[in-house]
């Protein structure tokens, strides 16, 4: 896997904006994202966490109800398939969920993938817990059921993968709420957003990885965002930014 150090951050706001264009001018939805999104989870789960071979490994995953959850989701089902053993914790309940997210719970119906509202202990031989709780729309402090899983997942000595942002960060800010996971990797999405990268933030981060969802270069320089890009993912869907 590559490694880069000319990788541009963007704010919360431009990357709102980024999701604008895709799905209202360049016509690619938040399904085929999430799926992208999901697919760069599960594949850097198994390279940098389960030796290459997710089979016969158990995978926790603790998902949301918004779009990060959704990738959590598909992440799940991609390892699943790879005959990882997954389980997958949610925020609400599985027929509460909503738009994408309950399609994602939806194909996960076919595979042997338990799905249930809330997380109490694991495995002893669990192997991975994926934080897909909460992406970059945090506003405050997490509570709840969202909660306790950052809790837990700080609490269980098992390596964490975080999607996009860790759960309980602030995106553009920097600051870590209570709670807010420490993860030993996060795979932030498209590109990285400021606040990953103050010296508080970098404490639950870990490892920083970018991974290609589909947006075009020509996105970037649309007039709302007049940014000029560097081709970040000629050698492949995943680089290494830290």
């Amino acid at each position: 896997m590559s490694q880069r150090t000319d990788i541009p951050f963007i704010t919360t706001d431009q990357m709102r904006e980024v999701d604008r264009l895709m799905i209202h001018e360049f016509h690619i939805g938040l399904e085929q994202m999430m799926e992208n999104a999901g697919r760069n989870l599960a594949r850097l789960a198994s390279d940098r966490f389960l030796g290459g071979s997710p089979a016969n490994k158990r995978i926790v995953v603790l998902a949301g109800s918004g779009g990060n959850g959704g990738g959590g989701l598909v992440a799940a089902r991609r390892l699943a398939g790879w005959g990882a053993s997954a389980s997958v914790h949610l925020t609400r309940e599985p027929q509460e969920l909503r738009g994408v997210p309950a399609l994602q719970v939806s194909a996960l119906s076919g595979l042997s993938v338990s799905i249930s509202k809330g997380i109490k202990s694991v495995a002893e031989d669990t192997e991975l817990i994926i934080d897909a709780i909460i992406g970059y729309s945090l506003s405050g402090p997490p509570t709840g059921v969202a909660a306790e899983m950052i809790a837990f997942a700080n609490e269980s000595s098992t390596s964490v993968l975080t999607l996009d942002v860790p759960s309980g960060l602030d995106s553009t800010s920097g600051d870590a709420h209570a709670p807010t996971v420490s993860a030993d990797a996060t795979l932030t999405l498209a590109l990285p957003k400021v606040g990953l990268k103050t010296a508080d933030a970098r404490r639950h981060v870990g490892e920083l990885y970018v991974g290609d969802i589909g947006i075009p270069s020509a996105l970037y320089r649309e007039e709302s965002l007049r940014m000029e890009m560097p081709n970040i993912f000629d050698a492949g869907d995943l680089v290494r930014v830290w």
